[in-house]
């Protein structure tokens, strides 16, 4: 790399060890001359490396009083970077824990001085058999996740090593999330942004089976994909009021519209329960308050609708067979694609400007 001082190093630490005070001294020696790192609410055993720290002139310490998470720390880092490194090419971001190279933080580094318009993600290799379990276990349930949530095809999701471009970070401060899932949200406003990612290869590197990594793969997948999982429960129970209003206005109908019933009880459950879905999926799932969602989410709700009518009867005419299992797998499609939709124009937020920018 031609210049490492167009870099700003950044390291989020939670109660780290002596590894830090390696880390921080072998990229000090490979020529980087800005190195963020954010105690985010360490406790008091940890102070006398925190001090070390302050000692190298190359080095930047901003300090939570109190543990507020990854995610946290990494946009106190970005404001801060925003705010005094106005020509930069960006943050490369690792672990404080010695799980990454400097050697592959410098690859890293590299790639996104040569393409400063895309996100740059060190990815580890988690086919071998030396790798710990819940590591392994903690990528392989979060990648096939975002691949079916989301049709990302990212090698490594969870990976801390990153090359973030500064006009992609102006954006990342105002992505939701405090902890672990704060990375993943990261990945995902990738495609909306027209932010392309590119991958290296680096070292898989696990200290005493990664006992000091701070990640629950089952807690932390949860919170990752909260969003996703708040939708789909959503979903399932706005079907059931469907279903429990039809029945309620079918029988309250029947008899009073002789031939029209069936058609009035559906169409006023429909409305009912999609208005309930429309309050769920604004003012829980996605916490948005966008203008004009409620135009944005029934235009979306018919064009959905006709969608599937029209794929299952096309498919039906190829076919000429299997008419619920056709819709079972076109509704499930829409499904989804609806999910990615409501996320990135029925609810989205415009990003806030901000001042001096």
């Amino acid at each position: 790399m031609t210049n490492p001082n167009g870099v700003t190093v950044l390291i989020p630490a939670y109660n780290p060890d002596e590894q830090l005070i390696k880390l921080i001294r072998d990229i000090v020696k490979e020529g980087f001359k800005q190195i963020l790192v954010v105690n985010d609410g360490s406790k008091p055993e940890c102070d006398s490396i925190f001090k070390k720290i302050k000692e190298w002139k190359e080095c930047t310490l901003l300090e939570h009083q109190v543990n507020k998470g990854k995610g946290q720390a990494l946009k106190t880092a970005f404001s801060h970077f925003l705010s005094t490194s106005p020509n930069a090419v960006g943050l490369v971001t690792l672990d404080a824990d010695g799980q990454h190279a400097v050697e592959d933080m410098k690859k890293v580094a590299t790639r996104l001085c040569e393409r400063p318009e895309s996100l740059v993600l060190g990815v580890r290799n988690f086919s071998a058999d030396d790798i710990p379990f819940r590591s392994k276990f903690g990528n392989v349930l979060t990648k096939n996740i975002a691949r079916f949530a989301c049709g990302m095809q990212i090698s490594d999701t969870q990976t801390g090593l990153r090359g973030i471009p500064a006009h992609f970070i102006e954006k990342l401060i105002y992505v939701a999330g405090q902890r672990y899932e704060f990375e993943m949200n990261m990945l995902m406003e990738c495609k909306p942004n027209n932010i392309e990612i590119e991958e290296v290869e680096i070292q898989t590197i696990y200290l005493e089976e990664n006992k000091s990594s701070h990640f629950k793969p089952i807690r932390d997948s949860i919170k990752i994909y909260a969003t996703f999982l708040k939708f789909v429960l959503s979903s399932v129970l706005s079907f059931g009021l469907d279903i429990l209003l039809f029945a309620l206005f079918v029988m309250m109908l029947n008899g009073v519209f002789v031939e029209s019933y069936i058609i009035l009880a559906t169409v006023l459950s429909r409305v009912l329960s999609s208005l309930f879905n429309f309050t769920v999926n604004r003012k829980v799932v996605f916490k948005s308050t966008s203008s004009y969602a409620m135009v944005k989410y029934f235009s979306l709700s018919i064009a959905q609708m006709l969608a599937s009518a029209g794929g299952v009867y096309l498919i039906f005419e190829l076919v000429g067979f299997g008419e619920v299992g056709i819709k079972i797998v076109v509704d499930g499609l829409l499904f989804l694609a609806s999910y990615v939709i409501q996320k990135e124009w029925v609810f989205k937020e415009k990003y806030q400007v901000r001042a001096g920018q």
